[in-house]
């Protein structure tokens, strides 16, 4: 079924239609020949062409398509590596065209995923998205597929040989989903079980640099290659913040322009702690000349994800790779909030390390409480979801100087323990008992002067798409009426 299987060592000649969309920077043909060496390709020619729109037939013009038949002939190429999406009929024309197998963009990339595809999910991912991408191209494709040999009951009078392998596919396609969406449902129940910590996700461009960055922040040993979607599992691992505590930080898949629609929805589990993360890392690649359209693309593919709207950090790594100290300039003047470091030097980390706790602490609230002393299931409540930073005892009571995430207030609930926000008025005297706190949690009103987090609608960060805007703006976007329903009420009382 994998026609790509040979294209490891073989003979490649690369092609792409620059159209009117795409933007350029440098060499058109960079990427594509980093998809190829990925997959351990020999390049031996490069063609291009710049079209106002393709050809319907076979994408490149006639004059262009004479010139790629005598290239492939003189190069003696095994395969066509085009940087573009072919439809199944220029595909054809094209290979009948040239004597030469053509694998268009997208089937690339997916055989690269297969490639580095390890665990279970993974593979199940890939090979959905391949099926997919294979069902309307099996006319061209049926003799890879699996043969059915004759049998009773298993083929029906005159039904061809492509129209059993078209039923196959589907059912593994049924098949493939139903096990996906158990796996799901699984990760997002794992995922939920982790609220007791915040947690930070790495999202960007493939090889930016966010298993390097990783690996410097949490230590973990995860997989480091200068490679093309090296990383494909999701890695967690304890990320120890200065002056803040732990977090959970999480590496995921690598994105990369005009990302397959197919792989992006197999891969919704994979990228389950993307979703559920409190704060997004956009890791890009400083170095690179193309770095504006790759912060745009990673925008793109979130909003697919339906996650573009999660409070985001843009971090610009590789900065000891920016040899032209003007280009570094210019992308500060597009990204002014945008923090700068290199996890390779571990240059900017400390400032990175601050500014994700900053982040963090907006949906924090800094408060009193004030309970009988005797309290001490209280007490193992607060010291295990947030900090204890002092007590005051005043004979049978104590105040505890706390900060914690807003949403674990509304579980503390006894009518002898008093809640004050400091450095804000909330209510007569700047109290608000737990019984009011918890109502409060089931309404859209905003709470209190001094709640951070406290907002009807999320924060964003900018537009999807649009490059340079502010790494973190707006609150942390969190519903105060957000709870967790696997802790019970905690008694204010002892």
């Amino acid at each position: 079924m994998n026609r790509i299987e040979g294209v490891r060592s073989e003979a490649a000649v690369l092609v792409k239609v620059i159209l009117p969309e795409h933007a350029l920077h440098g060499d058109p043909l960079e990427e594509l020949d980093g998809l190829a060496k990925t997959v351990g390709s020999r390049i031996v020619g490069s063609l291009t062409q710049r079209r106002e729109q393709p050809d319907s037939t076979t994408y490149l013009g006639k004059g262009k398509l004479e010139e790629l038949t005598r290239l492939v002939a003189a190069k003696d190429a095994d395969v066509i590596l085009f940087d573009n999406d072919l439809t199944p009929g220029q595909t054809r024309n094209l290979e009948k065209a040239t004597d030469c197998k053509v694998i268009d963009r997208t089937e690339l990339i997916l055989d690269i995923f297969a490639t580095h595809a390890k665990t279970h999910e993974a593979r199940l991912a890939v090979e959905l998205a391949q099926l997919q991408y294979s069902l309307p191209r099996l006319k061209r494709m049926w003799s890879h597929l699996s043969r059915i040999e004759g049998g009773i009951g298993m083929r029906g009078p005159g039904e061809k040989q492509l129209e059993v392998d078209r039923r196959l596919v589907e059912k593994r396609i049924n098949d493939l989903r139903k096990s996906l969406q158990k796996i799901e449902r699984r990760k997002e129940r794992t995922v939920a079980a982790r609220r007791d910590f915040m947690t930070v996700s790495l999202v960007g461009y493939t090889n930016a640099g966010k298993s390097t960055l990783m690996r410097r922040l949490t230590e973990a040993e995860v997989l480091v290659q200068d490679k093309l979607f090296a990383t494909l599992d999701t890695r967690t691992a304890r990320w120890q913040l200065p002056d803040w505590g732990p977090v959970l930080l999480s590496d995921t898949v690598g994105f990369i322009r005009d990302l397959p629609h197919d792989l992006i929805a197999s891969f919704k589990a994979t990228l389950e702690e993307a979703r559920q993360a409190n704060l997004l890392l956009h890791v890009a690649d400083a170095s690179n000349p193309a770095v504006t359209e790759q912060i745009a693309s990673v925008y793109e593919v979130l909003e697919q994800l339906g996650i573009e709207e999660k409070d985001t950090v843009l971090v610009l790594n590789k900065v000891d790779a920016v040899e032209d100290r003007a280009t570094l300039d210019a992308i500060r003047l597009r990204s002014p909030n945008a923090v700068f470091v290199s996890a390779r030097s571990g240059q900017g980390i400390e400032e990175l390390a601050h500014v994700v706790g900053e982040e963090l602490s907006r949906s924090f609230v800094d408060v009193d409480v004030e309970t009988s002393a005797a309290n001490g299931k209280l007490f193992a409540y607060l010291a295990r979801h947030g900090e204890i930073l002092s007590r005051r005892y005043n004979d049978s009571r104590v105040t505890l100087h706390c900060r914690l995430p807003q949403r674990y207030l509304g579980k503390i609930d006894a009518a002898e323990t008093v809640i004050h926000f400091r450095g804000a008025a909330s209510g007569p005297h700047g109290r608000v008992d737990a019984d009011d706190l918890a109502d409060r949690e089931h309404t859209d009103e905003p709470g209190p002067v001094g709640e951070p987090g406290h907002v009807g609608e999320p924060g964003r960060v900018g537009e999807p798409g649009r490059v340079g805007e502010p790494g973190h703006v707006g609150g942390s976007g969190r519903l105060a009426a957000e709870s967790d329903p696997l802790e019970e009420p905690i008694d204010g009382a002892a």
